[in-house]
C-alpha cells in the first residue's frame, strides 16, 4: 500500500487493562481489556483515521490487551487484511513473583521506595518466580517453543531491552526501510525501551518516561533511518491529561 506516511512507525501501548484498573502488577499475565480500554483502542483509530494513517503491517506482543487492541484499531480503519505478526518480544516486562500483588498493599509490606526502584529504574530486578511457580512462562504453551536462556523468572527494564531491540532490528526496521507505514501495539515497559534507544535517553533519566495508553506515538525516517520526526497524535492538552492520569494511576501506591 502506498502511504502518505510511509517510512513511519506508530507506537501505540494498549487500552486500560483488567489489573490497570485494579492496580496490580500484571507483567506476562494475560489479562483482557477493561470497557475503558476498548473504548480508548476505538478513539486511538479515530485519531489515526483523522491523521490519514493507512498501515502496511502490524507487530504486536502475544499478549491479548495487546492483540485485542491492535484488531480494534485496524477493524476501525478496515484494515483487517493486513499482515500481523506476534512475539513475545514485545511482550511487557516480567514482573516476577510480583505480578498479581496490588502495587499499593506491595509499597505499604516492603516502602515505596523499593517499589518506585522495581517499577521505574532501568536496572533493578523484582524477585524471581521459581520455576515451579504456576505464574511462571515455562508453563504456558505458548513459549514452549522458548529456550529456558530466553524464558525470564523476572525483568529489570535493560533485559526488556535486550529482548526488544532484536526485534526491532530484524523485523520492524526493514519494514520500514521497504517505506512501509508499520503499526506496533506493545506496553507501558516495552515502548519505554524502544522509546529510551529511539530518543537516546539516558539510563539514569529513564524514570521520567510515561507512556499513556492508547495515544498514538509517530516517529518518521528518512531513507536511511534517521529519525526525521517524532509526535504524539493529540492536541497538548489531551496529552497533559493523558499523562496526568498515567502518573495518577502511578501514584496511587504512594
Amino acid at each position: 500500500m502506498q502511504s502518505a506516511h510511509q517510512r513511519s512507525v506508530v507506537l501505540i501501548r494498549h487500552g486500560e487493562s483488567e489489573w490497570n484498573s485494579e492496580n496490580r502488577f500484571t507483567g506476562w499475565t494475560d489479562v483482557g481489556l477493561t470497557d475503558r480500554g476498548v473504548a480508548e483502542a476505538r478513539e486511538a483509530a479515530l485519531r489515526l483515521r483523522r491523521s490519514g494513517y493507512a498501515f502496511d503491517v502490524a507487530h504486536t506482543s502475544v499478549l491479548k490487551r495487546a492483540v485485542k487492541t491492535t484488531w480494534i484499531i485496524l477493524e476501525e480503519l478496515d484494515l483487517c487484511w493486513i499482515p500481523v505478526h506476534t512475539t513475545w518480544r514485545l511482550n511487557e516486562r516480567h514482573y516476577g513473583a510480583l505480578q498479581g500483588f496490588n502495587k499499593a498493599e506491595m509499597a505499604r509490606e516492603v516502602g515505596a521506595e523499593q517499589v518506585f526502584a522495581w517499577r521505574r529504574s532501568y536496572g533493578v530486578r523484582p524477585p524471581p518466580l521459581a520455576a515451579d511457580d504456576p505464574r511462571h512462562p515455562g508453563h504456558d504453551p505458548r513459549y514452549q517453543h522458548l529456550s529456558a536462556g530466553e524464558l525470564p523468572a523476572t525483568e529489570s527494564l535493560a533485559d526488556t531491552t535486550a529482548r526488544v531491540l532484536p526485534y526491532w532490528r530484524e523485523h520492524i526496521v526493514p519494514d520500514i526501510r521497504a517505506g512501509q507505514c508499520v503499526l506496533v501495539v506493545a506496553h507501558a515497559n516495552s515502548l519505554r525501551a524502544l522509546v529510551k534507544v529511539l530518543d537516546g535517553i539516558p539510563d539514569d533519566e529513564i524514570s521520567g518516561l510515561y507512556i499513556p495508553t492508547a495515544i498514538p506515538l509517530v516517529y518518521r525516517f528518512d531513507a536511511s533511518m534517521h529519525a526525521v520526526g517524532r509526535e504524539y497524535l493529540a492536541t497538548r492538552e489531551e496529552l497533559e491529561r493523558a499523562m496526568q492520569r498515567v502518573k495518577a494511576l502511578f501514584e496511587r501506591e504512594g
